[in-house]
């Protein structure tokens, strides 16, 4: 549960109280019976360095091979022109549902 940190305006009394965040915030203060204020702070971790982000744990060869595969389908569609844009395509196609979501793959010619 966290530690929430509270002053009074009236007293100036500072006191720290572990609460659920459903519980009520407190308004009146222990000592004096003045309006208390939930005091706000820096956030008091602060994640730096390698390992927090999601491509952190890929591997170099990893990243560079999904990038070079990428690279080698655009270049086979641009080559052989079979690219076509989702507007394009037939209206049969986009309506049904039991095909492959996978594209097909490029036709490569021979010499």
């Amino acid at each position: 549960m966290p530690t929430y940190e509270y002053a009074c305006r009236d007293c100036g009394e500072n006191l720290e109280v572990v609460q659920s965040f459903s519980d009520e915030p407190l308004t009146v203060c222990p000592k004096c019976g003045g309006e208390l204020r939930k005091v706000f702070r820096s956030v008091g971790i602060v994640f730096k360095g390698s390992g927090f982000y999601k491509t952190d744990s890929r591997s170099a060869e990893s990243a560079t091979k999904t990038a070079a595969t990428a690279t080698d389908v655009q270049n086979a569609e641009t080559t052989t022109g079979e690219a076509k844009s989702a507007d394009s395509a037939p209206s049969e196609a986009k309506s049904d549902k039991s095909a492959s979501s996978a594209p097909a793959p490029a036709a490569v010619p021979t010499a």
